[in-house]
């Protein structure tokens, strides 16, 4: 009984202590920058300019997204591949799907993106659990490569987008988004999830547990590259042609937006909330420094800056967090 009064949760923990475990720092920083944001450039932020804004962070926030499954997994499971694969869907749409063979319908473009990406995400997931390669290694690998076939098939940038996939970059910029997290909504609702979070948190018990670890975390890179994909989609929309150079750029930003939202790198806690606050923790960072013309070095040590910051957060975080559980359990 004293457990039952303690706690409105079967666990010990509180609403607000089970929101602080999935999304940390981020939403803090989400209202400082906003905040300041919209202090320096108010028109930038009004309602009437949210669909813009909501397209040009779409991509960065789709490929934190994208990033997050193989995290969440754990044996530093993070997917540095996610951005150049972003770079080569791009490519694929628009110079093979729409300019070669003058494909434009929606009903064979989006679901040509997610099988893509699932299928670069399988391999990564066959190198890093089957082959038991470390994933860094491992999705290196992969972001050479695509970089290379990327560069081979598009040497320069080039193109243009169907309407419907122009539109994606304006005001219908938050269907993809929202289309990711439907899915993860359903992913949730299935035990694979509770699966992947307890093989993120700790692979010996949940193997003996009777736990698949292998298949679950193959599935997470599956479900990564198919993230992707959408992420792919959200960043053609937005540059509206074909450029090899743009997509790798996501890679190390994506993982500080999901290390800024809450998601321990070292896999079992977070998730998609916590990776898209992050995101938009970076974007905001991003539209005020570009605000005061700062250069793009500048830039790059903010990104550095963010990163560093993020993990010592997130280890504070965790360290609070079990220290919380530990009262919690005493008390109990």
């Amino acid at each position: 009984m004293k457990g039952i009064a303690q706690s409105p949760t079967s666990d010990g923990l509180g609403w607000a202590q089970k929101a602080w475990q999935q999304v940390g720092f981020g939403p803090v920083l989400f209202v400082i920058l906003l905040a300041i944001n919209i202090f320096i450039n108010p028109a930038r932020f009004a309602p009437t300019a949210w669909g813009t804004l909501i397209g040009l962070a779409a991509p960065l926030i789709g490929a934190a997204l994208a990033s997050t499954p193989a995290i969440l997994g754990g044996r530093g499971g993070i997917d540095i591949s996610v951005g150049p694969l972003m770079g080569f869907i791009n490519a694929v749409v628009v110079l093979v799907l729409v300019q070669r063979l003058g494909i434009e319908t929606p009903w064979i473009i989006v679901p040509a993106v997610v099988v893509i990406g699932a299928l670069v995400g399988a391999v990564n997931g066959v190198l890093a659990t089957v082959l038991r390669i470390q994933p860094i290694v491992a999705t290196l690998g992969t972001y050479l490569i695509l970089i290379g076939t990327t560069l081979t098939i598009l040497p320069a940038p080039t193109g243009t987008v169907p309407v419907w996939l122009r539109s994606l970059g304006g005001s219908l910029s938050i269907l993809p988004l929202a289309a990711v997290f439907l899915v993860w909504f359903g992913i949730r609702r299935l035990p694979y999830y509770d699966h992947l979070m307890a093989v993120g948190s700790d692979d010996r018990a949940a193997y003996t547990a009777g736990i698949p670890v292998t298949l679950v975390r193959f599935l997470s890179y599956v479900i990564t590259g198919a993230f992707a994909g959408v992420a792919a989609l959200m960043m053609t929309a937005l540059i509206g042609s074909a450029d090899p150079s743009i997509g790798p750029n996501y890679t190390l930003i994506a993982i500080s937006a999901v290390a800024l939202g809450g998601v321990s790198l070292a896999g079992g806690r977070g998730g998609l909330v916590g990776a898209a606050i992050g995101a938009i923790d970076i974007f905001l960072l991003q539209s005020a420094l570009t605000f005061f013309n700062l250069s793009t070095f500048v830039l790059q040590i903010a990104y550095g800056t963010i990163l560093v910051l993020a993990i010592v957060l997130t280890a504070l975080h965790e360290r609070l967090l079990g220290r919380g559980l530990a009262d919690a359990a005493i008390d109990g």
